[in-house]
């Protein structure tokens, strides 16, 4: 129960931010709504879906929500994640800042139709579970890189993680862009590229990580080609 209440706890501050950096901008900006429907609607999901996930991981995989909320000490990050985290952090905040700046300020494409807005709904939930599957399976997806030996970490090759070698990476992109359709924004998917750049960083060096700290992980990268995008990369 006490993890349970954590992670909602968590959850619950992550809702907050997220629902500030929305709606206080469509408030206050020319032409903007402090009820704005499609942003209430948007946090209303999320916070559904929130409260799913972290009662799911706390009743079926109770380790992996622990490892998300435990955040390991800065000695075992490198150096270059902790730059890389920052700049994953900042590009995050600023992306969910710049869509209603989009949609009522700087209007730089015309609005999606409502279906392609609902397709994005439904890709920002499958982008979402598809991250939570990924913590599901591996216990040892933290938010950060770093040595987990102290841990006890071994290697995950089953699941998502028999197709590429990082699909908690691949459902990230998805989540944004379906929501940036979804809210009302094609500039919001292209700034999503950005974030996705980020992200590639930090595959790079958990890659290094790994390599040089998880036992079996060379051999894996034989076996699974692929990082992020089957055939791909």
């Amino acid at each position: 129960m006490k993890l349970l209440l954590r992670g909602l706890f968590g959850g619950a501050v992550q809702l907050a931010l997220f629902a500030a950096l929305i709606l206080v901008p469509a408030g206050l900006l020319p032409g903007g709504t402090w009820s704005w429907e499609r942003g209430q609607l948007y946090i209303v999901g999320y916070g559904l879906a929130m409260f799913t996930a972290v009662t799911t991981l706390a009743l079926f995989a109770p380790r992996s929500l622990e490892a998300r909320l435990n955040r390991p000490s800065r000695k075992d990050q490198p150096p270059a994640d902790r730059v890389i985290t920052a700049l994953i952090i900042s590009t995050s905040l600023a992306w969910f800042v710049f869509i209603p700046i989009d949609v009522f300020y700087l209007k730089l494409t015309p609005a999606p139709p409502l279906a392609i807005s609902a397709a994005g709904g439904v890709l920002a939930l499958a982008g979402y579970v598809f991250v939570i599957v990924t913590i599901y399976q591996n216990a040892y997806a933290i938010p950060v890189v770093a040595d987990q030996t102290d841990q006890g970490q071994t290697l995950v090759d089953t699941g998502l993680y028999s197709v590429v070698r990082h699909p908690l990476y691949l459902g990230i992109p998805f989540f944004f862009a379906g929501s940036a359709l979804w809210l009302g924004s094609y500039a919001g998917v292209i700034a999503g590229g950005a974030i996705l750049l980020t992200l590639i960083a930090r595959i790079v060096v958990e890659e290094r990580t790994l390599m040089d700290t998880l036992p079996g992980y060379p051999e894996y990268t034989q076996r699974v080609r692929y990082r992020l995008v089957p055939f791909v990369w």
